[in-house]
C-alpha cells in the first residue's frame, strides 16, 4: 500500500477562511478590491508594525517588481541581487530592462555576503555603472545580516529592497523581517508560512508610496471620469476572494510559524548525532526564523559516501517529498553571462543542501515516518 503523501510545504487552512470568502460572495465583491484587501493590509499593517504602509499584491514577484519600478530602475540599469534565491527576485529585474548583478552568500545566513557586497559596488562604481538597488533576501525564513547589509546600502547610498517572501514572521533584533529596507516584499504563496492561494505584497515607508504601488498595480489609471493612463501600469491588485483566505490566516500566522519552528526542532535533535549532517540555524539569538523551511547540509565525506541526492530520492521513493537548496541565479542557463562576485558558497551549498519536510500541518504520525526512514537510510 502506497502510504499518503508528506510534502515539503503545503497549505494549512486555519477554519475561519471560508467565513471571510462568503461574506465577499454575499456582498458581490468578487473583484480585484474590496474590504477583504483592506482589511488584508490592515492586519498586515497591525502585524509587521514600524509604521509601514502596505499593499496587497497579486505575488511576490509583482512587489518585487514595482518596488523596482518605485525606485526608479529603468532600461540598462544595474539591480544587485543576491544569486543564493528563487529566480522570482532576479526575474523583475530583467522585466524592467535592467541588468542582474549577482553576489555570493556567507556560510551563517547564507545569505548576501557584505564582504562580496561591497567588493560588486566599488567594482561596478569603477566601471562607471552605480548599481540602481540592491536585492537581499531572507532564505528559508533566516534574516539575513541586516546589520552589515544596511551599512553597506546606507555607505553607497544604493537602496534596499528586501526580499521578505519566505520570511514573515521572522525577526532580527525584535524587529519583523520586511521592515528593514527602503522597501519590503512579502510572498502568500500556496506553500509559504500563510497564503492567500497566490499573492503578495510591497511593504512601504508611508502611505504615499503605498498609494503609488496600488496606482500601479490597477493600470496607472489617471483620475479622470473615462479610462486615461499616463505611465504604464500593471494587473496587479489581490482580488478580494484572495483577501479573505489571507485574513483568515493571519488568525493563525503566529501558530504556523511556532509549528514550522517545533518541525525545525525535531530535525535538530535527531541529526546532532548523525555525523555529517548539519542542520541550518541561527547564528546568534539576535536571529529569529520562521524556519519557512527546514534545511540540512549533507557531508558525503562523513556519511560513508551518502550525498543529499542519495537521501532525497530515499525519501522520494517513501512518498516523502524533499528537495535541493535554491541553485545560484549565477549558475542558471538564463543568468550565466551576468557578472558574479565572491566565492563558492552558493554552489557549495546547493551541491549538498536539501529542505525538509517543514509544513506547519505535519503532525507525529508524520514525524515518526519521517524518522523511521532517516534511520534506514543512515543507520
Amino acid at each position: 500500500m502506497i502510504e499518503s503523501k508528506i510534502w515539503l510545504s503545503s497549505p494549512h487552512m486555519g477554519g475561519s477562511e471560508q467565513k471571510f470568502i462568503k461574506e465577499a460572495f454575499d456582498s458581490n465583491w468578487v473583484a480585484p478590491l474590496g474590504p477583504n484587501v483592506s482589511g488584508f493590509e490592515n492586519d498586515l499593517e497591525s502585524y509587521i508594525g514600524e509604521n509601514k504602509a502596505i499593499a496587497a499584491l497579486s505575488s511576490g514577484t509583482a512587489a518585487i517588481h514595482l518596488g523596482l519600478v518605485l525606485l526608479g530602475v529603468k532600461a540598462g540599469d544595474e539591480v544587485i541581487c543576491q544569486s543564493f534565491t528563487f529566480s522570482a527576485s532576479a526575474n523583475p529585474i530583467l522585466y524592467q530592462g535592467a541588468h542582474p548583478i549577482f553576489v555570493d552568500s556567507e556560510r551563517e545566513t547564507w545569505n548576501m555576503c557584505p564582504i562580496a557586497l561591497e567588493e560588486a559596488i566599488v567594482d561596478r562604481i569603477s566601471k562607471g555603472k552605480r548599481p540602481k538597488a540592491i536585492i537581499a533576501v531572507h532564505l528559508y525564513g533566516m534574516p539575513f545580516k541586516v546589520d552589515e547589509i544596511k551599512a553597506i546600502s546606507e555607505k553607497y547610498d544604493i537602496p534596499l529592497l528586501e526580499d521578505s517572501a519566505e520570511a514573515l514572521g521572522s525577526t532580527y533584533k525584535g524587529q519583523k523581517c520586511g521592515t528593514f529596507g527602503d522597501f519590503g516584499v512579502l510572498s502568500f504563496n500556496g506553500n509559504k508560512i500563510i497564503t492567500t492561494s497566490g499573492g503578495g505584497a510591497l511593504v512601504s515607508p508611508n502611505t504615499v508610496l503605498k498609494e503609488r504601488t496600488i496606482f500601479f498595480a490597477t493600470q496607472s489609471r489617471d483620475q479622470a471620469p473615462h479610462y486615461q493612463h499616463s505611465e504604464i501600469g500593471y494587473n496587479y491588485r489581490l482580488s478580494n476572494i484572495s483577501a479573505g483566505i489571507g485574513r483568515g490566516q493571519m488568525e493563525i500566522l503566529e501558530k504556523h510559524v511556532l509549528l514550522r519552528r517545533k518541525m525545525h526542532d525535531f530535525y535538530a535533535t535527531y541529526f546532532k548525532d548523525i555525523e555529517g549532517v548539519t542542520v541550518f540555524e541561527e547564528p546568534t539569538p539576535a536571529y529569529y526564523s520562521n524556519h519557512w523551511l527546514s534545511a540540512i547540509l549533507v557531508d558525503p565525506s562523513k556519511t560513508n559516501g551518502k550525498t543529499r541526492e542519495d537521501l532525497r530520492i530515499a525519501l522520494e521513493k517513501k512518498n516523502i517529498e524533499c528537495r535541493p537548496l535554491w541553485k545560484p541565479m549565477h549558475l542558471q542557463p538564463i543568468f550565466e553571462a551576468c557578472p558574479y562576485y565572491g566565492g563558492d558558497t552558493a554552489a557549495q551549498l546547493f551541491d549538498i543542501g536539501l529542505c525538509m519536510p517543514s509544513g506547519s500541518n505535519l503532525g507525529d504520525e508524520d514525524r515518526d515516518r519521517i524518522k523511521a526512514e532517516l534511520d534506514i537510510f543512515f543507520n
